[in-house]
């Protein structure tokens, strides 16, 4: 008898395992020849997420429990006026920097990918100069520009003539120092992720946009940025919580943000420690509300590179709380 090659049984041998199509609920005996996968343990993956947490819980009680740590001061002071007066104006500045440098970013960047030589030299002027200095000597600097300019004139270059002349102490109080200082240093950092944000996007997007009769500005604000700020967005997210830190460098020319304040409190209570608890508490919390706008601009913009976007932090924890029901279990029929 010949050998004949090896048949899969048919479905009067061993049924598929499909429901009826007259009846969605019932299911016929599983086929044998199907491969049960079970999915590969990784038990040591646990042992060290434990240590982890052993070691992250051992830490935080032991700084909670130092009796070196006054907890009524801290009490006493995460709500106090001067610290909720310091924590406002470390959000405005904040804010106004990164709103502005931003603004002064994509003008670097188009300056930058100018085919113009002045114009490309001076936005690569500006960046090294600014990205080449530290930020604590440009906040120095503009804090005291009164020593090197006493009075600021706007008029005529080379001629006697003026259209107004003001103190410069007056004209740039600390705040406004601070302000220039954070600003323009920003603005060269965020110049450079803008600009590779516009170099991540295909030339032939400009090309299909002036052959259609676009102008270069409409081109840049409605066909560039739009695709490149996938690329732009999370690294100037990194940049505003940067920025929310970088403010405690004002310090040192008496703009009363919020680390600021809790230093001049804590030279008069002499509670150091505990007054820089209470600044790190308002830091973390400013830090995760800002990173909240970040993660949905990341999502909106995302949308054109991925199929199926990721659930949000939201949707996470209503999946938490109200699981999906399971389907119900299938109703075999009877072998029989």
């Amino acid at each position: 008898m010949p050998n004949l090659p090896p048949t899969r049984p048919g479905p009067e041998a061993a049924p598929r395992n499909d429901p009826d199509p007259r009846n969605p609920r019932v299911a016929v005996l599983p086929n044998p020849d199907d491969i049960d996968a079970v999915p590969l343990r990784h038990p040591w993956r646990w042992v060290v997420a434990v240590l982890l947490l052993l070691v992250f819980a051992g830490v935080a009680v032991s700084l909670w429990q130092n009796d070196n740590v006054n907890h009524p001061t801290i009490s006493e002071f995460i709500f106090d006026r001067r610290i909720l007066d310091g924590v406002v104006l470390t959000l405005v500045l904040t804010i106004v920097s990164m709103a502005v440098s931003t603004v002064l970013a994509v003008l670097l960047a188009v300056m930058r990918l100018s085919n113009n030589p002045v114009m490309n030299a001076l936005s690569w002027l500006y960046i090294w100069a600014f990205r080449g200095t530290p930020l604590l000597i440009q906040i120095v600097f503009w804090g005291y520009l009164g020593l090197l300019y006493a009075r600021i004139t706007l008029g005529i270059p080379f001629t006697d003539f003026s259209l107004f002349s003001v103190d410069t102490n007056t004209l740039i109080p600390a705040f406004v120092a601070g302000l220039l200082a954070l600003t323009l240093n920003q603005a060269a950092y965020s110049a450079e992720i803008v600009r590779a944000g516009m170099l991540s996007v295909d030339e032939g997007q400009y090309e299909a946009a002036y052959s259609v009769g676009m102008s270069p500005t409409f081109t840049l604000f409605k066909v560039v940025l739009p695709q490149a700020m996938r690329v732009i967005i999370p690294p100037m997210g990194n940049e505003t919580i940067s920025m929310l830190k970088n403010t405690s460098l004002l310090s040192v020319i008496a703009v009363l943000e919020v680390y600021t304040v809790a230093t001049q409190i804590s030279s008069q209570n002499l509670r150091q420690v505990e007054l820089l608890v209470v600044v790190s508490c308002w830091y973390l919390l400013l830090t995760s509300v800002l990173s909240i706008p970040q993660y949905y601009l990341e999502r909106h913009y995302g949308r054109g590179n991925a199929r199926t976007l990721p659930p949000t932090p939201l949707s996470r924890v209503r999946a938490i709380l109200r699981p999906a029901p399971r389907p119900a279990d299938p109703i075999r029929a009877d072998a029989s």
